[in-house]
């Protein structure tokens, strides 16, 4: 029996903030607020695939970490917007925006300095 060497706990951190962000979409973009004027799929489509893209990278953590870290510029991006233009979504924009501020922050605690 293989046993999997333990991840570190920046990166056990780093998926589940990464899940959580994942779940957030659909729950904000087709149940809580669903869009007026666009598909519901398309929305969709638009927020939650490029965070699901990472998973094909899934064998090397970091690697899938790091794609989602840069992805997630994007959703930092979108949150500030709706934050700042949408009262009624504002809570859900600052959960958004903690989630892809830790993605980053858990990315940067994870590297290592090479000793001089």
């Amino acid at each position: 029996m293989s046993t999997m060497p333990r991840l570190p706990q920046e990166q056990r951190l780093g998926l589940i903030a990464w899940a959580a962000l994942t779940v957030l979409q659909p729950v904000w973009h087709a149940w809580l607020f669903p869009a007026q004027t666009v598909p519901v799929w398309l929305v969709l489509a638009i927020t939650t695939v490029p965070l699901l893209l990472p998973l094909l990278a899934i064998r090397d953590v970091r690697r899938a970490l790091l794609w989602v870290g840069i992805l997630s510029l994007f959703y930092f991006c979108h949150g500030v917007s709706e934050a700042w233009s949408a009262a009624d979504q504002r809570w859900l924009a600052i959960v958004e925006i903690v989630l892809t501020v830790l993605l980053i922050g858990l990315l940067g605690a994870g590297v290592k300095r090479k000793a001089r």
